[in-house]
């Protein structure tokens, strides 16, 4: 298979834990909290670990938590390359409350980089790249970053071969989704997103694979996927549509759905898959990932299993 280079700038430690019942003004007793490492790329290296897959991770890390995030990941057997953070990785917390089954996600700022910083990230990922491989920018961008940031690394990127996915949120995806002389090899984003940038709403499977063919005639990627929740995800491409189904399955938590369909997909992607086959993989990892707590993300059996259950058809 291709190499595969994750890029997460605005990493956490995530806690999770449960409670009875949320109620304001009382001191709540929570269950024993599960630490897991997070942030958009990290949760693309895990999940490529846990469907059999290997990737590096670039990883800005700094103080207290950062030592503690890199023990997790290192325990996990992610191969990380550590980049130094201007201040103390962030840590978020998600509690789940008993009685509704709700679950409430509470996430703290992380460090803020300079221009200085943006040099050192950008020649870390210049030294990292892999050759005619992948590299995934999964995550949201670290304040004191340009929204430009994903704009300037694709350009980085391009030079040495590499196709860039990216999957981002806010200011920085607005930014990419204007389009770029340096566009990346695919872009992801969810229903609201799309809609948003869109200035529409797309009811449908098919108004969501129009606007991201929109997308790609502009320019913007060579692939935009739009995941739409439990309908699944749309991608296009050029002379492509399609559609992949989401398993109907029980959720228990949505937390690393994404992520794990960004690592299912560049993951089957880079062991030579055609475009139709990663995104069966991907919803199917995605489907899998709500069937687990908390922050837990895809499994291998349960992706395989649900793998038929993904089908993929064409749209108009």
């Amino acid at each position: 298979m291709q190499d595969i280079l994750t890029v997460t700038l605005n990493p956490t430690v995530d806690l999770s834990t449960g409670v009875g019942h949320v109620v304001p003004n009382e001191k709540l007793r929570c269950d024993a909290p599960v630490t897991d490492p997070g942030g958009g790329g990290i949760n693309v290296s895990r999940a490529i670990r846990l469907l059999g897959g290997e990737s590096r991770a670039l990883v800005a890390l700094g103080g207290h938590n950062g030592d503690k995030l890199r023990a997790l990941l290192e325990g996990e057997g992610i191969r990380l390359i550590p980049l130094m953070a201007p201040g103390e990785t962030r840590l978020s917390l998600a509690v789940t409350d008993g009685a509704s089954g709700q679950q409430y996600r509470f996430v703290l700022p992380g460090p803020e980089w300079n221009a200085a910083g943006l040099r050192a990230i950008l020649a870390a990922i210049t030294t990292a790249v892999p050759h005619t491989g992948y590299v995934v920018i999964s995550g949201s961008v670290p304040r004191g970053l340009p929204d430009d940031f994903t704009e300037r690394a694709c350009a980085k990127l391009g030079a040495r071969g590499a196709r860039v996915v990216v999957d981002t949120s806010g200011p920085a995806l607005a930014r990419v989704a204007r389009g770029s002389d340096c566009p990346p090899f695919a872009l992801r984003m969810d229903q609201r997103e799309a809609e948003v940038m869109a200035g529409r709403p797309l009811a449908d499977r098919a108004d969501s694979a129009a606007y991201a063919g929109e997308l790609v005639a502009a320019g913007v990627a060579d692939v935009v996927i739009v995941a739409r929740g439990a309908d699944g995800s749309v991608l296009a491409a050029e002379g492509v549509r399609l559609h992949a189904a989401a398993a109907q399955v029980p959720v228990r938590s949505k937390v690393g759905a994404g992520d794990s369909f960004v690592g299912a997909f560049t993951l089957a992607l880079a062991r030579g898959a055609d475009l139709a086959r990663a995104l069966q993989w991907g919803v199917a990892a995605a489907s899998s990932a709500v069937m687990t707590d908390a922050t837990a993300l895809c499994t291998l059996s349960q992706t395989e299993a649900l793998f038929d259950r993904c089908p993929v058809t064409e749209l108009n």
